[in-house]
Parts: structure tokens; C-alpha cells; sequence
């Protein structure tokens, strides 16, 4: 054997493998070659035998999507429901819905986005039985939903309401009033879709013979407009209504439709409201009764309602009070008797609550210095709630189990870090999704009453084998004493860290009231991005500063009336006490922020500007003017009410402080966060005789997104980034 040329492969092979351990990220690899790419359960459906679930499923060889059934015991396929392989009209389809008893699925396909959760797309009814497609309508239509006897489909189009019998054939239209920037009926105007997180506005009851729904009316509205750029050579214009802070909202009411009747009706309740908001509706299981949930517009009164559609009589069986705001909840669950569960932070806390049907307290099921973030549901054969809290640390999330009075708690799940749980529809098993900040998602088959994980169903593996090759820093978890609080806070270091040297600062944060960055989970695109900036020699740091989510009510809401007053003042103080660490170079450091995040770096660049040397501001809001009422007045109340909060911590207010560095980033098709914050911050700074950079993405939405736009935008902010504190 020749020893020299085993050696020398030996060598070379061991240079390889330490090479490949020490493979730099790329912004291509981020947003371009896709080489982060995590896998997912996509559209996971538990079939409501309780042993099966399903999801959707996509075929790259063939580009077909199919609904796959599987069984929880062995995790094998045992069917597939549907293919787009086998139907002629439908190429694909990118989601499906299962009527009540999934016997016909609902197959989505040429979605095309409206706003942030809206979408207008054509929707197939496919018959499982007799293997059979229908097409609901020619044209695009939005959130068709199946009757729960699952003969009909309640649908909108061009704002109006429509059902058609899957029996008949048939379509009938159910309101006629429908006009574009006017009146909508049954799907949700734009601020109530982006601020109350929903779309469909229409419910159908538990007899399949009534649909309640709510009507929009935007007529006196405020209009805002954008340019289009598009291809042509004359711009076109997006009108749409847009109430800002203190402008005239949609006037809302409730309206029941009865399919039997033919007859359409008003849906009063008894209390006088003058301006208010109706952010919920929900049917309880007696069919004529229907719930629904008023906010006064200061949004510190939530009123529940029972609304009796036979007797038109209306009871009010809740109502909470804050000094601040009170959050809209959508754990709402009525049981079978009508006693409900309910989610409230009345306590300090974010806890579950059951009421009888009248509304009566019977228990708080959940108590303690920790916060409820999710309602997984409740089995009434065992008389156990699930959910999901950060008793474990604020940062983690733990799925635990306990009785309705409150006893017997238990926590089904193990690892530290973030664990949400999908349960089977008898309750008797979980998919649980588990990943912390070393750790890519892991999907584990896991048995109710004990948590114990029976298999494991899908972990990664590819990807934790790919970035291995990286050259990664861990993501280091700790708290920093800020201004009499300690804050969450993650430190991300170069991997050949020195603590002899001196560093750059980076500083990232979002502060937006209830939110939270520092967050023990698997990475997002932007993490990588940090792990891209460590390279470079800089050390990335986030901390939540108080307003933000999951230590408790008075924590998030000591910002109230004052948007970005507490919030600067903690990145400012921040900075001030990482700037001693004996590694951190106090005459480079850095902030960013997208959209409430840009906010924040204006205004730590310009009020801070003995800290900060450079910031970067992506879709900021420069003006809680500019903003829209349910969002801005929930913390702030109105301009009218609020001058001196919405003035005084407007970076518009403060360009004459700056003195650093400064990039400024928006899309001008922002429909969300307008580009008039940054037009109108641009003309501060130019009268104020500032220089700074600035760039507008055209025709690109609060995301900025699209194409090759994602991957030219961080290489501008990263050019910024290493210019303003490397070179």
C-alpha cells in the first residue's frame, strides 16, 4: 500500500470537510437559490373520525397538488383523496376546505391576492362519492364557505352575497346593495381586515337555514389613492377607502339572511352605540342564536352579545373594561349546554375564563404571572382544556392540558423552545411542531394524555445536514437591565469572535405594542441575514423593549398615548449599556426596522443620535397621522383627543437631531404603511438640510417583494450596513 498517497487523500479529505464546515452564507442563499429551505405540514386537516388527518400535498415532477389521507398510527398514506393529476379542469389547486361531513372538498385555484389576507380566486366543489368537479363560479369569487349540512355554498362577489345549492345547482343572490368603495356586505372593509385580522364577514348557523352577516358601509370613508406604474406608458391609479387616526370609519351593522323566508332583516341589540366596531360574529350551537362583539371606538369596551334571530331579541352576557384597550379575542368556544370559554388579560395576565350562558363567571381556568398564547380546544369526554402558554420563560411555548375547573395541569410538552400543537378531532392524539433557536421545525406524532411522542413524523433532517456546512454563531438568549426592567434580549456573534477586539453594533427590533423578536424558535430569512452581517465581523443584537408581548399587561401597555416614547428610550439606554461591553466599539453602532421597526430606527437615530451612528428604515410609519383608526387609536386615541402623543414622538418632528447616517426604504405601492410617511419625513429632511439615503421600490407593497426586489433590497441595506460601520 502506498502510505504517502493514503496520507495525502487523508489530508485532502480532512481540508475538504474543515472547508465545508466553514462555508460563508450568501444573500443568494437567502433569498435566491432557496438553500434554507424549510419543510413544512402544509393545510394539516384531522379528519373527523379522529384517526386520520390530512394534508396538501405537492407533486414537483408532475406539478400537480393533491389532499393525501394518512394515518396517525403509522403515519402511512392511506389514501389520496384528490390529484389535479386526475382532473382535466383544474391544472392545481393551493388549498381545500372538507364540508362538515367530509364528504365534498372545496379546492382553491388562480388565488390572486387582494390585500394582506384578502384573495379573489375560482373554487371548485369536489364530490368524493361520486368523484365529480364543479365549478361554484365563473368569475372569481371570495371565501366560499360550505352550509354546515354541506348542500350549500355562501359566497361573495363584487360585494355582495350569493349561495348556491350544490343540490339544485342553483345560485341565488342575497344581497343587491353591493357597490366598490360604498357598500360591502359580508367580507371585511380594509381596516378591518388588516387591524382585526379577518376577512369573511358572514357566518352560517348550526341548521344550515340562516346566514348573519356584517354590511360595511364605506361611503364616508376617506379615499386614498396610489399610483400604479406598471408597463404602459400612463400610470394607472388604486382608489380605496382608508380611514387614518381620528377620520370617519365604515358604519357597520348585523344583518341576518333566513334561506327559508327568502327574507333579509336588520339585527339590532338594545344598547346605544354612537361609533363602534363589530370585530367578531359567531353562532352559537342553538341555532337561532347568534353571538356577536362590540367595541366602543376608544376599542377599552368589548360587549358580548347573544342575539336571538327568532324572537329578535338581543341579551348582553359580557362585557370588559380597560383603562388602555381591551384585545379582541378568537378563542370564543361554545360548549354544549352554551356555556362558553373566553380569553381575557383582565387579571394581568392573558388567561381562559368559562362563563354559563348568561354570562356568570363559574371559574378562571388558568391563573399566574404567565400568558395563555394559543386555544387549542376543549374535549368534553375528558373534560380537558388544551392550550398553549409561556409558563416556561416568555421567550418559550409549552402546550399543556388541564381540567375545565382548573385542576389537573399538565405540560405535554418537553423540549425548550417553541412547541404548537395540532390536535386529532377526538382529542385523542397531537402533531406537534417543535423548533428553538438551534433546532429546524420538528414534527412529532404525540398521544393527548401523556404527551409522550409515539413517532416521529418529519424533523428536517436535509436542512440541518446543509447548514451544517455553514459557518453559523449561536443565537445567544439573556436579559439586559433597561430603565428598571429586565428585557429579553438575543446576541448574535461573529463565529471567529475575539473578545480582545472591538466590534460594530447592530442592533434589530420590530417594539410594536404586544409584539415580540426575541423569540426561542428556528430562524427566518432575516435571521440568516444577521448570521450574514456576523460574518462580516459586526455583532447583531435584539431586545424587546417594553410595550412588546408576553410578560403581562402592564409591561405592553405602559406605552399607552405615547407610541414610541418608552420603546426609543430602552433601544437608546440599550445601546448605551451594551456600548460598555469591553467588545463593542461605542462609536459604531447601528439600528433597523421595518414598518413600526422603521419608526423606531428614526427615531433612535434622530433622538439618540450620541448612540446611534447609522440607521436603516424600511416601510416606516413617520406619523401616527398617517396611520390608520383602529390600529393607531387602540393605543393613542384619536389626534384630536392625542395631539401632543402623536407630535411629539414623530421622527418628522425630530430631523434636526440627526446626525449619523441614514437610509430610508419604501415601496410606493404600500397600501398598508403609505409612502406618504416617507415623502413627507424626505421634505422634513430636506428643509432641515440633512443628508441622507433613500430608495422606492415601485409598485411594491409593505412587504417589498417579488422577483429579484428582495434580494437587491438587503444587498443595498447590507452595502449600507458594512460602509456606515466597517469600512
Amino acid at each position: 500500500m502506498n502510505y504517502l498517497k493514503l496520507s495525502l487523500c487523508v489530508c485532502l479529505f480532512i481540508t475538504s470537510f474543515l472547508s465545508a464546515q466553514n462555508k460563508d452564507i450568501t444573500l443568494e442563499d437567502i433569498w435566491k437559490n432557496g438553500s434554507f429551505r424549510t419543510e413544512y405540514m402544509d393545510v394539516l386537516h384531522s379528519m373527523s373520525n379522529g384517526q386520520q388527518y390530512s394534508v396538501l400535498n405537492f407533486d414537483r415532477a408532475t406539478r400537480s397538488t393533491s389532499v393525501d389521507i394518512y394515518d396517525y398510527k403509522t403515519l402511512e398514506k392511506v389514501k389520496t383523496l384528490v390529484s389535479s393529476s386526475d382532473l382535466e379542469e383544474l391544472a392545481y389547486f393551493t388549498n381545500y376546505t372538507f364540508s362538515a361531513d367530509e364528504q365534498k372538498v372545496l379546492l382553491a385555484s388562480n388565488e390572486q391576492p387582494i390585500y394582506r389576507r384578502s384573495s379573489v380566486g375560482h373554487y371548485y366543489v369536489y364530490d368524493i362519492q361520486s368523484e365529480t368537479l364543479s365549478l361554484i363560479s365563473e368569475d372569481g369569487i371570495q371565501e366560499p364557505t360550505f352550509s354546515p349540512d354541506g348542500q350549500k355554498v355562501a359566497f361573495a362577489k363584487n360585494n355582495n352575497l350569493y349561495v348556491k345549492d350544490l343540490v339544485s345547482d342553483e345560485t341565488r343572490q342575497i344581497t343587491f346593495d353591493g357597490e366598490k368603495n360604498k357598500i360591502i356586505n359580508g367580507i371585511t372593509d380594509w381596516v378591518y381586515e388588516e387591524e382585526f385580522a379577518f376577512v369573511r364577514a358572514f357566518d352560517w348557523n348550526a341548521a344550515s337555514n340562516k346566514i348573519a352577516f356584517i354590511r360595511f358601509n364605506e361611503s364616508e370613508v376617506p379615499e386614498f389613492s396610489m399610483d400604479v406604474y406598471g408597463t404602459d406608458l400612463y400610470q394607472t391609479q388604486q382608489v380605496f377607502k382608508y380611514p387614518k387616526a381620528g377620520e370617519a370609519n365604515s358604519k357597520v351593522s348585523l344583518h341576518l339572511y333566513d334561506l327559508q323566508a327568502g327574507k333579509l332583516s336588520d339585527l339590532p341589540v338594545t344598547k346605544k352605540y354612537e361609533d363602534f366596531y363589530i370585530p367578531r360574529i359567531k353562532w352559537t350551537n342553538d341555532a337561532d342564536v347568534l353571538s356577536a362583539q362590540f367595541l366602543n371606538r376608544h376599542q377599552n369596551e368589548l360587549d358580548l352579545w347573544a342575539i336571538n334571530t327568532k324572537k329578535n331579541s338581543a341579551d348582553l352576557i359580557l362585557a370588559e373594561t380597560d383603562k388602555a384597550y381591551v384585545d379582541v379575542t378568537d378563542n370564543l368556544t361554545f360548549l354544549e349546554d352554551n356555556s362558553f370559554i373566553w380569553t381575557s388579560e383582565k387579571d394581568g395576565f392573558n388567561h381562559i375564563y368559562h362563563y354559563d350562558r348568561k354570562g356568570e363567571l363559574i371559574n378562571q381556568v388558568t391563573k399566574g404571572n404567565w400568558e395563555v398564547t394559543d386555544y387549542y380546544g376543549y374535549n368534553e369526554d375528558k373534560d380537558v382544556i388544551y392550550y398553549q402558554s409561556v409558563e416556561n420563560g416568555s421567550i418559550n411555548r409549552d402546550v399543556y392540558a388541564i381540567k375545565l375547573n382548573g385542576r389537573s395541569k399538565k405540560r405535554l410538552s418537553s423540549k425548550e423552545g417553541t412547541n404548537e400543537a395540532a390536535f386529532s378531532a377526538d382529542f385523542s392524539y397531537f402533531i406537534n411542531t417543535f423548533s428553538n433557536a438551534s433546532t429546524p421545525p420538528e414534527f412529532t406524532l404525540n398521544n393527548s394524555k401523556s404527551g409522550e411522542v409515539i413517532k416521529n413524523i418529519k424533523d428536517n433532517a436535509a436542512l440541518s445536514q446543509s447548514i451544517s456546512a455553514y459557518n453559523l454563531s449561536e443565537k445567544e438568549f439573556s436579559t439586559l437591565a433597561v430603565n428598571g426592567n429586565d428585557l429579553n434580549m438575543w446576541m448574535i456573534k461573529p463565529a471567529n469572535f475575539d473578545a480582545s477586539k472591538k466590534y460594530p453594533l447592530f442592533m434589530t427590533q420590530y417594539s410594536g405594542p404586544g409584539s415580540q423578536e426575541v423569540a426561542n424558535s428556528w430562524h427566518s430569512a432575516n435571521d440568516y441575514w444577521y448570521q450574514y452581517l456576523a460574518q462580516k465581523g459586526i455583532v447583531v443584537v435584539c431586545v424587546d423593549g417594553r410595550g412588546t408581548g408576553f410578560k403581562g399587561a402592564e409591561f405592553k401597555k405602559v406605552t399607552q398615548k405615547e407610541l414610541g416614547k418608552y420603546e426609543v428610550e430602552d433601544q437608546i439606554q440599550a445601546a448605551k449599556t451594551l456600548a460598555e461591553l469591553s467588545y463593542i466599539d461605542e462609536t459604531r453602532i447601528g439600528i433597523w426596522g421595518w414598518s413600526f421597526g422603521g419608526f423606531m430606527s428614526s427615531n433612535c437615530l434622530f433622538k439618540g443620535n450620541d448612540v446611534f451612528t447609522m440607521a436603516v428604515a424600511v416601510a416606516p410609519v413617520t406619523s401616527w397621522r398617517f396611520y390608520d383608526s383602529i390600529y393607531t387609536e387602540r393605543y393613542m386615541t384619536t389626534p384630536q383627543e392625542n395631539a401632543s402623543g402623536y407630535d411629539e414622538n414623530s421622527p418628522i418632528n425630530h430631523v434636526d437631531k440627526l446626525k449619523g447616517d441614514f437610509l430610508l426604504i419604501h415601496g410606493s405601492a404600500d397600501d398598508n404603511v403609505h409612502v406618504q410617511n416617507t415623502m413627507r419625513l424626505v421634505e422634513a429632511l430636506i428643509q432641515a438640510d440633512k443628508q441622507f439615503d433613500w430608495a422606492i421600490y415601485p409598485d411594491k407593497n409593505h412587504g417589498i417583494y417579488g422577483g429579484n426586489t428582495r434580494l437587491h433590497l438587503f444587498k443595498k441595506m447590507s452595502d449600507f450596513v458594512f460602509e456606515k460601520l466597517i469600512e
